[in-house]
C-alpha cells in the first residue's frame, strides 16, 4: 500500500500493520510539496492518511462473509501540523464481536470509528471520524 499513488506521492507511509489486522499506524511526513499555504500539513492529506483503515481493519477482522464499505467521514482540525503526524488505529476484539452480533440478522450496521492525528509527542492536530457500513452477505442469511 505504501506504493499506492495517493499515499506515495503525498508522503503517507504505513509504518505498522499487525499480522491479524487489529492495528495500523500511519505517518504523514511534512514535505515542501504537501504543505498548505501557511506551510503546515495540508488537511486533505491528513484525511487521506486515515481514509481506508477503519474499513480495512473491519473487513479483515470480519472476513469474506461480510460486505464492508466506507459510508461517511468527517475531520476536525484542532491545531496546525508543523511536523510529521501520525494516526494509530486499533480494532479490539469486543468491537468485532459486537459488529458480528449486530449484523447477524442480515440488517445493515452503521458504526462510527474515531482516530486522532497526532504529532510524535502526542499533540492532537486533527480528529477524524469514519462511518463504516457492515452487512452479512445474503447467501449466509439464506443458509446457502
Amino acid at each position: 500500500m505504501n506504493l499506492w499513488p495517493p499515499f506515495f506521492f503525498n508522503s503517507i507511509k504505513i509504518t505498522h500493520i499487525s499480522d491479524d489486522w487489529s492495528a495500523v499506524t500511519v505517518r504523514l511526513k511534512l514535505r515542501p510539496w504537501n504543505r498548505n499555504y501557511v506551510k503546515t500539513q495540508f488537511g486533505g492529506n491528513m484525511f487521506a492518511m486515515t481514509d481506508p483503515f477503519w474499513m480495512l481493519l473491519v473487513m479483515h477482522q470480519l472476513g469474506r462473509d461480510y460486505y464492508v464499505w466506507d459510508k461517511a467521514g468527517a475531520i476536525e482540525f484542532v491545531a496546525p501540523g508543523r511536523e510529521d503526524v501520525y494516526a494509530h488505529f486499533v480494532l479490539d476484539e469486543a468491537t468485532v464481536a459486537s459488529l458480528r452480533q449486530q449484523a447477524a440478522s442480515g440488517e445493515k450496521v452503521l458504526r462510527w470509528f474515531d482516530v486522532d492525528v497526532t504529532t510524535a509527542q502526542g499533540e492532537v492536530v486533527a480528529k477524524v471520524r469514519k462511518q463504516v457500513y457492515i452487512r452479512l452477505k445474503n447467501n449466509l442469511r439464506e443458509g446457502k
